[in-house]
């Protein structure tokens, strides 16, 4: 076989082994994601190791508007627009790198999605190239509204505690349909750092975002 043909092979595996995944969690709730595996692994961080998992998928319909208006105002803004990626906020990201090159996170919704559902925890050459190629799968074959479904599904509030389903009950003793804009808005306060950022035991900055967030969440356009 030349290289022409072992490369297109290559190509065809590598497009199969993603595209099959992605279309199939259009429709299916993940039973699981790469962070919470991540979590559950013998070698992870002290701190960070859970015996139990606390994961509890909600559907789109019974997840409360707040929560989603909530989450784009603190993350994403412009998620409704862009098409996986937001390129002024990787702009304004560069230009605010501090001195040691450092610089504040740009990633979109989609992007968190590809990260949290397929990758591990990272800031590799190699892993952000795969998010980009997973996040531009992602934005082909989902309607926004099943990005945010997920992305609020799967997203840590706190140790152990992955999904609004969870957090929402373990931190407020209700369902997420029920969280009012301002509960919503101190879920969305602890991303993307919920270790440590608290929900239970929020700082003066977490409040101090919150009421930002619950601010901004009334301009927010979510998807049709």
């Amino acid at each position: 076989m030349t290289f022409r043909g072992v490369a297109l092979r290559l190509v065809a595996v590598i497009v199969v082994a993603t595209a099959l995944p992605v279309a199939a969690l259009r429709f299916v709730p993940p039973f699981t994601t790469a962070f919470m595996l991540a979590h559950k692994w013998p070698l992870a961080r002290a701190g960070d190791a859970c015996d139990d998992i606390l994961y509890e998928w909600v559907p789109r319909r019974a997840i409360g508007r707040n929560v989603f208006r909530a989450v784009i105002a603190a993350e994403d803004q412009r998620f409704a627009a862009h098409h996986g990626f937001d390129f002024d906020a990787i702009g304004d990201a560069i230009e605010d790198r501090d001195a040691n090159g450092n610089s504040r996170g740009a990633s979109t919704i989609s992007q968190q999605v590809a990260k949290n559902v397929f990758l591990w925890p990272g800031r590799s050459f190699l892993r952000k190239g795969l998010e980009a190629w997973l996040t531009i799968w992602i934005e082909a074959v989902w309607p926004k509204q099943r990005i945010l479904e997920v992305y609020v599904n799967v997203a840590q509030f706190g140790r152990c505690t992955f999904g609004v389903g969870a957090a929402s009950r373990v931190f407020f003793r209700k369902p997420s349909s029920a969280l009012t804009p301002g509960e919503a808005a101190l879920l969305a306060a602890v991303l993307p750092n919920p270790t440590k950022r608290r929900v239970d035991l929020p700082s003066s900055r977490v409040r101090s975002r919150a009421a930002w967030i619950a601010h901004q969440a009334g301009r927010v356009e979510l998807p049709d």
